[in-house]
């Protein structure tokens, strides 16, 4: 049953990442770009200071509800690193070549400017409950953009869709890559580290956002820097294969048939579309799940959150995505069992090997610290970006069962448990069919939230120009 379901999932996947997602992605990241003068270009030492300015990074509440600025940002970080960034990112490459980590970086350019997109209007159209709760995301962007039926139509899809990929399969990929690793590293039975996420997640899940966002902002720079770290050792060992690592990622974007085999526009098409879909399910820009977070900073103008969530991306891709990239390819292909491989070699070497999307980091990382240490350094890791990012997740879809049944409690608790259910299946299921099942639905997110977006592009360049205005006009009063 599970194999016949696979099939038309990764049927129906092949179709829309192909063509649908990669339309989407790159159009909308190209609106932006362009109509905001190059905005990830523009105001990216913006975003850089005020993420490490002088804000106040922990414990920033504030009594009218809502988050600080850095806490929203960790609150989506958290959710953009996953196990898109180990697992995901070796998917890619060993699918689509090197290259298609090329790809992920032009995704990651344009999605800087979806993503401040994304945040502005998030911010524009919040609103605020009685209680001072704070609620926001893309169902409130995407009514303001279509008054009447097709507004609600394109609000309930999306609800639905994020519920379904985020809520529950989101979490059951996260916890599958958690219980996988750790039974690997650890040997302990996947359905025993079920159980654990399963309570710690219960716990923390009922302390809403400011627990959510408490724990968020202390674990997302401890887990960067301890990955960071770690593979900074692993590309010390191997310094001098650096320069034919990048010369792989560059080369296989252009030529991955000379890997991967098969004809040019056959392997291009498999690079890009690979870089493609696991950069969506990496950095999330334009799938329309970090606004939520980003709904929730007490910024004074909806600009100043835009450039924020830019930086969230930068992160995402460009430094803990682009290190697994650097760390697989560096050890795998350039001084590993995949090192000479080429169009008629490539996939034979890699069944002998028996490496694949879900080992490949630990094998690089056992090829320095070995294989014991190696296994741990990576499961530990994974246990950090995923428990993070379901932490996040559940409460990007309660936003959506709040909108969708009118903030009945309820059905949020119903909610919870449904998703804690399915954090525990995850550790149990097939891993190949928890991976399509989210793909399925990310895409279906993308959709409505692009629809919404373009509508919205002349509010969004409107915010843009006036928040850099503001900012040139705050220099000149110093």
């Amino acid at each position: 049953m599970q194999e016949t379901i696979l099939g038309f999932v990764a049927k129906a996947n092949s179709y829309l990442a192909d063509y649908i997602l990669i339309v989407l992605l790159l159009g909308v990241g190209l609106l932006f770009t362009f109509r905001t003068g190059f905005v990830q270009i523009r105001c990216f030492s913006e975003g850089m200071k005020r993420v490490f300015g002088n804000i106040k990074l922990f414990g920033n509440k504030n009594a009218g509800g809502g988050l600080s600025s850095f806490q929203a940002l960790a609150t989506a970080i958290a959710a953009q690193v996953g196990t898109g960034n180990i697992v995901g990112a070796a998917g890619a490459i060993l699918t689509g070549g090197p290259g298609a980590i090329f790809w992920m970086w032009i995704i990651a350019f344009l999605g800087m400017a979806t993503i401040y997109a994304e945040a502005v209007l998030a911010q524009e159209t919040k609103i605020k409950c009685e209680n001072g709760e704070v609620l926001g995301g893309p169902v409130y962007y995407m009514k303001k953009a279509f008054k009447g039926g097709f507004g609600k139509f394109l609000a309930g899809f999306f609800s639905i869709a994020i519920i379904l990929a985020l809520g529950f399969m989101g979490s059951m990929v996260q916890s599958n890559s958690i219980a996988e690793s750790c039974n690997t590293a650890f040997g302990i039975p996947t359905w025993i580290v079920g159980i654990i996420l399963s309570v710690v997640a219960a716990f923390i899940f009922l302390g809403g956002i400011q627990r959510i966002a408490s724990v968020t902002e202390k674990l997302v720079p401890i887990m960067a820097c301890l990955f960071l770290l770690g593979g900074l050792v692993i590309l010390a060992v191997n310094v001098k294969s650096i320069p034919a690592t990048f010369g792989m990622i560059f080369k296989y974007a252009f030529t991955p048939s000379a890997l991967i085999g098969g004809g040019i526009g056959y392997a291009i098409k498999t690079a890009i579309s690979q870089g493609a879909k696991r950069g969506l399910f990496s950095n999330e820009a334009g799938m329309g799940s970090t606004p939520h977070a980003h709904a929730q900073a007490n910024v004074e103008k909806p600009h100043d959150q835009g450039v924020v969530a830019m930086v969230g991306v930068f992160i995402d891709t460009f430094v803990v995505l682009t290190m697994t990239a650097l760390v697989i390819i560096c050890t795998l292909f350039v001084n590993g069992p995949l090192a000479g491989a080429d169009g008629t070699t490539y996939a034979n070497l890699l069944a002998e090997s028996g490496i694949s999307k879900t080992n490949a980091m630990q094998l690089a990382a056992g090829s320095v610290f070995g294989s014991n240490i190696g296994a741990i350094f990576v499961a530990v890791c994974l246990l950090f970006f995923a428990f993070s990012t379901v932490i996040s997740w559940n409460f990007f879809g309660k936003v959506n069962v709040q909108y969708l049944f009118k903030n009945n409690k309820i059905a949020t608790i119903i909610y919870s448990v449904i998703s804690i259910v399915f954090i525990f299946l995850g550790t149990i299921a097939s891993n190949d069919l928890v991976w399509e099942l989210t793909d399925f639905f990310n895409y279906l997110m993308v959709i409505p939230n692009a629809i919404a977006l373009i509508a919205l592009s002349n509010l969004v360049v409107k915010i843009s120009k006036e928040g850099i205005a503001a900012k040139k006009a705050a220099k000149k009063n110093k």
